[in-house]
């Protein structure tokens, strides 16, 4: 368990943007014969770049076991427990690097399906998940998060059902098992509704919680009731990120007519917003159009985060950054904090003797800056 006067700590998910060649999973098809023992050979240099960079916490992906449980693939399904050694080293070298870990499954695993078959292969996966942090010999703050899910027009018997699918799952994936309100669908009241009935932990993401908050909960008490869902002695996690602000870029196919009538010299497109003119002959253009706030910034905000930090003066809880640079995010910020909020920075173990280091992390943001492209697993689609 965490020493309740160690700093709290950042985090960032799967992709390490800071250096392009480390992967962090076994891609390869399942004609390959891919392994969760090749997925954890490679994982074991990002280990290494987090201890050198000093990040303490980082989201595996959830597809480090590939095809462990695809229903039409069982040679592949003894791959968790084949690992077992390597699962244990890979958990003991992160244990003395003090490098928390949590895994988040993509929003296709669902507790509340109405498909009950959707819903045993969705304890499947939880439970592979779960697994694999047990095996690591990881403590309580490892942790599987995921999403009520589906709202299916009954929003209450979806909530209700999603009991219902905790209720079938193991015991060890109940002990990992944590659930986020979320962007669209379920918000804060709903999960705690849920924890209420369940005693399932629960964890607090900021930008959800500003985009779906109908019963008008405020900010600072949810929190706490969130971190108190949390057992004594466990610190418990939250997400932040900040929305994308700037304009979205949409591709458009163009119509063989609308190509004709360019050719002829008309503009097309109508009073859509283009990126650049559309060529005579173009199949495809590109079309702008406002923000959509459920999307996730590339960088976090700094004074945003620290405004959130002092309203939760005195709350104790790691976050994991979800800005879609990945650890590039998380090392601006860091740099940003001492800079502009010195009162916060000091809570996460920064200070201004470490400018130096600081300046150097925010050359390897200028040096390396890039993003990933691909919507993140929770981050709504507009």
């Amino acid at each position: 368990m965490t020493d309740p006067n160690r700093p709290l700590r950042l985090g960032f998910p799967v992709k390490v943007m800071g250096r392009p060649d480390l992967k962090t999973q076994d891609t390869r098809r399942w004609q390959k014969n891919p392994h969760l023992k090749c997925s954890l050979e490679l994982l074991d240099p990002v280990l290494d770049y987090l201890a050198a960079e000093r990040l303490d916490m980082y989201r595996l992906s959830s597809d480090i076991a590939p095809y462990a449980t695809h229903p039409d693939m069982p040679q592949f399904h003894d791959m968790v427990a084949e690992s077992d050694a390597e699962l244990r080293a890979f958990g003991a070298k992160a244990r003395a690097l003090d490098i928390r870990l949590s895994f988040h499954p993509s929003q296709y695993i669902l507790l509340n399906a109405p498909d009950a078959g959707l819903t045993t292969r969705s304890i499947r996966d939880l439970a592979s998940q779960s697994e694999m942090l047990d095996r690591m010999g990881l403590d309580a703050e490892a942790v599987v998060v995921t999403h009520v899910g589906g709202v299916y027009d009954d929003r209450e018997a979806s909530r209700a059902r999603w009991i219902k699918g905790w209720e079938q799952c193991p015991d060890h994936v109940r002990a990992r098992l944590v659930l986020e309100n979320d962007d669209l669908r379920f918000s804060a009241a709903d999960v705690l509704w849920i924890h209420e009935r369940t005693g399932v932990r629960c964890i607090f993401d900021y930008q959800h919680f500003w985009c779906l908050n109908p019963e008008r909960l405020a900010l600072r008490d949810t929190l706490a009731r969130f971190l108190a869902s949390w057992p004594a002695g466990v610190r418990p996690k939250i997400h932040f990120s900040s929305p994308r602000t700037e304009m979205r870029e949409v591709k458009q196919a163009i119509s063989p007519k609308e190509r004709e009538a360019a050719k002829a010299g008309k503009k097309i497109g109508g009073k859509a917003l283009l990126k650049a003119p559309v060529k005579p002959n173009a199949r495809v253009r590109t079309v702008l159009r406002p923000p959509v706030w459920t999307g996730h910034a590339d960088f976090t905000n700094p004074f945003e985060f620290a405004t959130f930090m002092r309203t939760a003066e005195g709350l104790d809880f790691d976050v994991m950054l979800e800005g879609k640079a990945k650890d590039l995010s998380l090392l601006r910020l860091r740099g940003d904090l001492v800079r502009y909020a010195p009162d916060v920075a000091v809570r996460f173990g920064l200070s201004a003797d470490d400018a130096a280091a600081l300046a150097e992390d925010e050359a390897l943001v200028e040096e390396n800056a890039d993003v990933e492209q691909d919507a993140d697993v929770d981050e709504g689609v507009g």
